[in-house]
């Protein structure tokens, strides 16, 4: 790691909060990388492709939720919510747009950093979607490509950020099996987010939202008490 500097992006509209956190990631051999507003920190993504983001919930221009949004649209590089104490994290909506783990300010430096390494790291351990089979899926009406990162439905391109297109595509590789939550969390996620299995539930609720429609020989069925399948009845 230290060879390959980890870029951090922090994005907090006070800039004393900034320069606090640069200082404590700078010590530990990060290089840091500051945006102060929410359209900023889209730009700044893009731009120069952190390994993390610290994202703060309040911000001018874009608030952090729908940052975390635009940046899940397109990319799976961890992202660390920062929030005030006494403001009400909301778990859920964390859950449903792919944040991988939060903090509240005032923290203790130590803090971050243990929370900043053990996110790398279940990042780096993740494998690559590259290292997977690079096949195309394709059921009835439905086609899943792994190499493109794309959906088909009836041959409409369906929308769908990297951690429900991973899911759906897990599930749909292994068909007809059932896997309970906590498999798919280690095999999508590689760790339990707030030790909460919501995150499963929430991602299948949103892919389903997406992709159920009548008249098809699959679905994506909660086998309840245990979890959820692809089903192909052929």
């Amino acid at each position: 790691m230290q060879g390959t500097k980890n870029k951090v992006l922090i994005v907090d509209d006070e800039a004393n909060i900034c320069e606090l956190i640069r200082l404590y990631v700078e010590k530990e051999g990060y290089s840091a990388i500051i945006a102060t507003d929410g359209a900023k920190a889209v730009e700044k993504f893009t731009e120069e492709k952190p390994d993390i983001v610290l994202l703060d919930i309040m911000l001018p221009v874009k608030d952090g939720w729908q940052v975390c949004r635009e940046i899940r649209a397109v990319s799976d590089t961890p992202i660390i919510m920062l929030t005030a104490k006494g403001e009400t994290f909301d778990k859920v909506l964390g859950l449903e747009l792919g944040a991988d783990d939060y903090i509240v300010k005032p923290f203790e430096p130590k803090e971050l950093i243990a929370r900043m390494k053990a996110v790398l790291r279940r990042a780096e351990t993740r494998p690559a979607p590259q290292q997977e089979s690079s096949g195309e899926l394709v059921f009835d009406g439905l086609r899943i490509s792994r190499e493109t990162y794309e959906i088909y439905l009836d041959g409409k391109k369906i929308e769908m950020p990297p951690k429900e297109f991973e899911l759906l595509y897990f599930l749909a590789k292994n068909k007809n099996k059932v896997y309970t939550r906590d498999q798919l969390l280690d095999e999508i996620w590689g760790y339990e987010f707030f030790g909460d299995s919501r995150t499963v539930d929430v991602h299948i609720k949103r892919i389903r939202e997406k992709i159920e429609s009548e008249g098809k020989n699959w679905q994506l069925k909660t086998v309840w008490g245990v979890g959820y399948k692809f089903e192909v009845s052929e």
